[in-house]
């Protein structure tokens, strides 16, 4: 006889289609939950099912407004812990406070570590989430950390709609290291773009380095939120010569001023995936599911099963 606790699965408000999904791939019914506001805004949370000893999955991406879906998830994991689940799994398909991971200017705080210290306060066991702004968010926490890559999915569809001289650009220096893997999973070339941000919303782009006269250019970066940096370096290589643009995310934020941004036509197609919910109608994007990835690393974890082969890309 097994000792492995039962599987619950509970979600926020922030994206329960993805949740659903997942659910589905998992081959279970999403749990029953009261997640809600009061009147003055205060988050309320009643988990209407029996978790006591059970191992339980919180799926909650920290988007749009970022704080009430934070204070959500945190409740949420408070009320779990109250009701004596065995363990407790944050799975953020999207790590809110993400790109605020150092002390680069005087008199300012890391909120990645804030962040990471407020979750395994309130009583996660661990942290399950996908493509972090960057790699060190990994060691801000002192609880076990599950951190999955939508490649794997981006590189199935891409694989699907080949360009003939496809050249792969990282549209800044920070994400060569992405840009690299593509290039060489795709069997592309390597290029770059060097940008200055000049503010919050807007990017100026400086410089190409590679030849992109003639080519298919694939931008490629972990999220956008105003395409700002996306489309400066759109404009950019389209001076360069380059033949058409396209840019993968993992996260996208659709802002109006990216909205606007996007409906230019600098970027031919925007694929993004759905680890943050959007309306993409009349814009050129394609959103990829990551609910079979994210359902099948819950499922290892509650087996106590390696999450690695997660990584590897079949055909390839």
């Amino acid at each position: 006889m097994s000792n492995k606790p039962g599987l619950k699965v509970f979600s926020g408000n922030s994206n329960r289609p993805l949740a659903e999904e997942m659910c589905r791939h998992i081959g279970i019914g999403l749990g029953e939950a009261t997640v809600t506001s009061f009147p003055d805004g205060e988050s309320f949370v009643k988990i209407n099912e029996n978790i006591r000893g059970y191992d339980v999955f919180l799926i909650q991406s920290t988007c749009p407004p970022t704080n009430h879906h934070l204070m959500e998830l945190l409740i949420m994991i408070d009320a779990c812990r109250r009701a004596s689940a065995h363990r407790i799994t944050a799975v953020l398909p999207f790590y809110g406070y993400a790109r605020q991971d150092r002390k680069d200017q005087p008199r300012v705080p890391i909120t990645a570590k804030l962040v990471a210290n407020l979750l395994t306060a309130a009583g996660a066991n661990r942290v399950l989430t996908m493509d972090l702004h960057s790699q060190q968010i990994q060691g801000f926490f002192d609880i076990p950390v599950d951190h999955l890559y939508a490649s794997p999915t981006l590189f199935k569809y891409l694989a699907q709609t080949p360009r003939e001289k496809l050249m792969v650009c990282s549209p800044d220096v920070g994400g060569m290291k992405m840009a690299a893997a593509y290039a060489d999973v795709l069997g592309a070339g390597l290029g770059l773009v060097a940008k200055k941000r000049t503010s919050a919303t807007h990017v100026e782009a400086i410089n190409v380095v590679g030849d992109v006269k003639g080519c298919d250019v694939l931008l490629v970066d972990d999220i956008t939120e105003t395409a700002g940096t996306l489309t400066a370096a759109a404009r950019l290589l389209r001076e360069h010569g380059a033949r058409s643009v396209r840019a993968a995310v993992s996260h996208c934020i659709l802002s109006n001023i990216a909205r606007e941004r996007l409906a230019e036509g600098l970027i031919d197609e925007l694929i993004i995936t759905n680890s943050i919910p959007n309306d993409p109608k009349g814009l050129p994007i394609t959103v990829l599911s990551v609910a079979s990835l994210l359902g099948e690393a819950i499922l290892r974890i509650n087996n106590n099963e390696s999450v690695t082969s997660l990584f590897k890309i079949k055909g390839f």
